[in-house]
């Protein structure tokens, strides 16, 4: 869908700039946004290095055990089929800890791990396992405690209170991961 309105607008602003005759203001912003998306990258790029290497680190030590061991009564209660051994538990408590710190490019490859190691046990290969499903409902609503790259991009932007928004990003993630939670373990016992 978004690969058909993305186009869409650009055709309608360019008819619109050269109906109107505002092409050269057209290009403009184009080449400053250009400039703005390479300054934003660069500046996210130090921030999201840094935590990937700390979850690196995190993920070679005792940490992950201790983690698993934190999360063991939640991780029972989302994931039932999944054993404490296998690796896909690991890698489930790692992707939950990077959300929650709001490090979404972090948690991004774990999750990606998690789900391979849940598939190499999935019995039926095609379908998605209940616990594959929480997991992507888990991910997609992403509870946040410290959403950082919000707050290095508002940083990086010129924000005058660039963690402003915290208290509307933890009601608006822990209300979307209760909802699916709650949603997905209703429809998972009758299906």
């Amino acid at each position: 869908m978004l690969n058909i309105i993305w186009p869409l607008f650009i055709i309608i602003s360019l008819i619109y700039a050269i109906c109107f005759g505002k092409v050269d203001e057209v290009n403009l912003a184009i080449f400053d946004s250009v400039e703005n998306a390479v300054q934003i990258s660069i500046k996210l790029l130090g921030t999201i290095c840094l935590w990937n290497g700390i979850i690196k680190i995190a993920t070679n030590t005792r940490l992950v055990e201790k983690l698993k061991r934190l999360l063991k009564p939640l991780l029972k209660f989302l994931f039932p089929d999944i054993k404490e051994t296998e690796k896909a538990y690991g890698e489930i408590s790692m992707n939950i800890v990077a959300n929650i710190m709001g490090l979404g490019n972090a948690a991004t490859p774990i999750g990606l791990n998690a789900m391979k190691s849940m598939q190499k046990n999935n019995k039926e290969k095609d379908k998605l396992s209940d616990s594959m499903a929480m997991f992507i409902l888990i991910n997609t609503a992403s509870i946040q405690i410290i959403p950082t790259t919000v707050i290095a991009i508002r940083t990086s932007l010129g924000s005058n209170n660039p963690t402003g928004m915290i208290l509307a990003v933890w009601i608006a993630t822990l209300g979307a991961a209760i909802s699916a939670i709650v949603m997905a373990k209703i429809l998972m016992k009758r299906w």
